[in-house]
């Protein structure tokens, strides 16, 4: 039998590129020596048929593949240094169109003071933009080196963009975010100093809690901490859905989830929210509200799987 992508994902793709590549970091970005410092790089590609929603502006579409990159320098605690642009576009798109997203990637390097210092165009049959972010850190925040009884922790609230992906309405929190998410990079700046490790929720909770997991390790995530409130879960009931799973497994938030001892969460001077605990059950669960613990699964979103 014929092994197909869609029969792996997209996660086990990446396993085997790192496996056949001594120089790639497994990380949420490139880690290179460089001048008595790292240079930090990622890139990230969006597709408009699978990652703009159709209400989506193209301001917002070329704000948005800035913020992707931006989010894993974050993650490293790394400074912005210069963001690349890759687009391809239909040859019948609008003039004006073309423009909107360019004052979208303008706006958004201004916001993350990160400069747009290049990139290339090309023609495809709908838009593809892939952007490549550079900074720089002495010392990364890695994924993987918490220490067993730290805390965890995340800069926001998770589940806005999930549900707002379902929301017709523009006019709420949840559709706000889902349309133009913001990275953490000020925040990701602050915890280089007090996390002892980090990375970004773009594939959902569960999915990066597994990503991170080390063998011996375990996580204990509790619903009450995570702080969904009535309404959120009033609006997933009148759309059929699980709230629980729209927290845990969708994404697109790009708040940063990291881990921190004890001491260092009381001196740490940014908005947070604890949710759980670095532990030794080597799984990864969550405490309900009504005192159940129950796993949780290894699901996200992940390209080429079929839904």
């Amino acid at each position: 039998m014929t092994l197909r992508v869609s029969d792996i994902g997209e996660k086990e793709l990446v396993k085997y590129i790192i496996a056949h590549s001594k120089d790639i970091t497994p990380d949420d970005t490139a880690i290179t020596n460089f001048n008595d410092t790292n240079l930090i790089s990622t890139c990230d590609m969006l597709i408009q048929s699978r990652h703009f929603p159709k209400n989506m502006s193209y301001f917002d579409m070329g704000f948005k593949s800035v913020t992707v990159n931006v989010s894993d320098l974050a993650a490293m605690g790394a400074e912005p240094l210069g963001f690349l642009l890759s687009i391809a576009i239909p040859k019948d798109l609008n003039v004006d169109s073309f423009k909107e997203i360019i004052d979208g990637v303008i706006n958004a390097c201004d916001f993350y003071e990160i400069p747009l210092i290049g990139g290339d165009t090309n023609e495809a049959s709908e838009i593809i933009i892939n952007g490549t972010a550079l900074g720089t850190a002495e010392k990364p925040l890695m994924k993987d080196t918490y220490n067993m009884g730290d805390l965890i922790a995340i800069t926001g609230d998770i589940g806005l963009a999930a549900l707002g992906f379902e929301i017709e309405t523009l006019d709420n929190i949840y559709t706000k975010k889902a349309l133009k998410p913001l990275a953490r990079i000020r925040e990701g700046l602050i915890l280089k100093d007090f996390a002892t490790s980090a990375t970004d929720i773009t594939d959902g909770l569960a999915s990066e809690l597994y990503t991170i997991k080390k063998d011996d390790f375990g996580f204990m995530i509790y619903e009450d901490m995570l702080d969904i409130t009535d309404e959120y879960k009033s609006l997933a009931g009148d759309l059929n859905l699980d709230y629980l799973d729209l927290v845990l497994h969708v994404g697109e938030d790009f708040e940063l989830l990291f881990t921190i001892s004890r001491d260092d969460a009381e001196k740490l001077p940014i908005d947070f929210k604890v949710i759980g605990e670095v532990n030794d059950s080597d799984v990864i669960e969550l405490t309900l509200e009504n005192g159940f613990v129950e796993r949780i699964r290894n699901r996200g979103y992940e390209h080429y799987v079929s839904e």
